[in-house]
């Protein structure tokens, strides 16, 4: 359980200290180090919605108690060429919520439940889930849940492992994607907890 200051602080976090919060390139981990950041910006509730699972809707996610999010993406430089095995991407998010209650429930009832309600489901871009592995996450302070998520399309399969936990209020998120199948549980730790500590150091005001 994380302290009870730390929750307190998350209530006085806003909309515009989320961007403080995603990890920039010098906070990236060993196997993502010399990335460059590919996307940045602001994930409303209409964005989130027209890039999730059919049926997404702003209005969902409203009523989920989620209020604003912000990302940042990385890739490998353009002189890297596709093998099997490589991380192709390496993203944080940040994700504000009215209450923490909210964030477990959005954990529970949104993140996981709609990936393991559309393996087998076509995604777009030709691809289809092939499969959705829950995956032991250690070392985070409070509740968290990661993912494997394996897709299939054109190209051959890639893989996502995804961990999301909880900061009070706050939701961040860890994603790494890799060319081939293989589980990145280790590099999207690593990942996690260089985001939760950059999120509890915005919240403390220590940063």
């Amino acid at each position: 359980m994380a302290s009870q200051a730390l929750w307190q602080a998350t209530f006085r976090i806003g909309e515009a200290d989320l961007e403080y919060m995603a990890l920039e390139a010098s906070d990236l981990p060993e196997a993502l180090r010399g990335y460059q950041l590919a996307r940045a910006g602001v994930l409303d509730n209409v964005e989130m919605a027209e890039h999730g699972f059919d049926g997404s809707t702003a209005a969902r996610f409203r009523d989920a108690g989620r209020i604003s999010g912000y990302m940042r993406e990385f890739v490998p430089t353009a002189d890297v060429a596709p093998a099997d095995g490589m991380n192709f991407v390496g993203a944080s998010v940040v994700h504000l919520f009215s209450n923490p209650e909210q964030v477990s429930g959005w954990m529970t009832d949104i993140f996981l439940k709609d990936f393991e309600a559309n393996l087998g489901e076509s995604v777009g871009s030709g691809q289809q889930i092939v499969s959705v592995n829950r995956v032991e996450v250690e070392g985070l302070y409070d509740e968290a849940i990661g993912l494997n998520v394996l897709q299939g399309g054109p190209a051959g399969l890639l893989s996502s492992t995804v961990i999301d936990f909880r900061v009070g209020r706050l939701l961040g998120v860890a994603f790494v994607g890799a060319v081939g199948q293989h589980d990145r549980t280790d590099v999207a730790t690593e990942l996690a907890i260089a985001l939760e500590r950059r999120m509890v150091q915005v919240a403390l005001g220590s940063l």
